[in-house]
């Protein structure tokens, strides 16, 4: 992200009326094939991770783009310095397998080095390694990046199996997110001590749309407060599943900006958080931005901007992420239709 649009993104967070800013998150499921070329070559090449994301940027200005030069590996990266095994079709999704097969091998689990394994001197030293002309164009690494420690955990034992065991043995599972929590807390640290720009710190976990309020009490909200427990200025939380029983406590949480998904509309979520969190949504993802033509898009975003009840503490997106298909002519479509409800 260039200067400018930091300092837009933190007068929006702040309350301030910054008019309609434009932000999307964006990583390999939608930009190595809008670039043209395979998820693999996007995870193995430097120069094409670099121009992917430098393409991007030029191809729309008006747009931020989150977290920005966002060094990943699909969703393989945490649960790889667990020794998840990683599977990475040339252009497909990869996948985690699980390393718990029963509970009893949570004790066995013992905390990762956050420096040295997995893939995570991979995702770190391409950031540093790229820092520098990164910062030649203009444009700043701004934020840490992890999965929460429900969407860490869900892949080191699956989601089936995480969900009922949080009443059959619950126990087990507080003991497995105290060392993914811990872990998650030394890894956003040593990208922050890396990086001096980074001012941000990005969590991602849709597990906690899928439990009900005491068990996110239980088993999300504490973890998240300590991981949120940081000192820098945007709190950034992703949550595409439901989020109608957890959004009340993303101030509680510590979190000061949210991407949802589309089950919820921006002004419920105003109320629900009190106008507190700087909201990042909300046109449909994939049957609007990704499979609708540039005119679905439009009307899309101009019902949404017309339904406002308050233009602040909102930035302009999808409800989630990218979803892979968006086209530049359905991108350019939401860009030009978010201007002409500009003052």
């Amino acid at each position: 992200m260039t200067d400018q649009q930091w300092n837009t993104l933190l007068d929006t967070i702040n309350g301030k009326d910054t008019d309609l800013p434009i932000g999307f998150i964006i990583d390999s499921p939608w930009l190595p094939n809008w670039y043209g070329i395979t998820k693999l070559d996007y995870y193995t090449s430097e120069d094409m991770w670099f121009d992917a994301n430098m393409k991007v940027i030029n191809d729309f200005p008006d747009c931020m783009f989150l977290p920005g030069f966002w060094s990943e590996y699909g969703m393989c990266g945490e649960p790889s310095a667990f020794g998840a095994k990683g599977r990475f079709p040339e252009d497909e999704f990869p996948h985690a397998f699980p390393v718990i097969q029963s509970l009893e091998d949570i004790d066995k689990l013992e905390k990762p080095r956050a420096s040295a394994d997995g893939l995570n001197p991979f995702i770190l030293n391409r950031l540093k390694l790229n820092r520098e002309r990164i910062e030649k164009n203009g444009l700043k690494i701004r934020f840490s990046v992890t999965r929460g420690p429900l969407n860490v955990a869900s892949y080191l034992m699956g989601t089936t199996e995480l969900l009922p065991a949080m009443i059959s043995d619950p126990d087990k599972i507080h003991k497995l997110l105290r060392i993914i929590t811990d872990y998650l807390k030394e890894w956003h640290a040593i990208q922050m001590d890396a990086i001096p720009t980074i001012d941000g710190m990005l969590l991602l976990d849709d597990i906690v749309g899928f439990i009900g309020e005491d068990h996110f009490k239980e088993f999300a909200l504490p973890y998240f407060q300590e991981l949120y427990d940081v000192d820098v200025s945007v709190k950034f939380f992703h949550n595409d599943a439901p989020c109608k029983v957890s959004a009340p406590y993303l101030p509680q949480m510590g979190v000061n900006f949210f991407n949802m998904g589309y089950d919820i509309t921006l002004n419920e979520l105003k109320e629900k958080t009190d106008n507190k969190v700087t909201l990042l949504g909300n046109i449909p993802p994939r049957d609007v931005l990704a499979n609708g033509s540039p005119d679905d898009v439009s009307r899309s975003v101009d019902d949404l901007i017309n339904s406002l009840e308050d233009r602040s503490r909102v930035v302009m997106s999808c409800g989630g992420g990218m979803p892979p298909g968006v086209s530049s002519e359905n991108l350019q479509a939401f860009v030009d239709a978010v201007k002409k409800h500009r003052k």
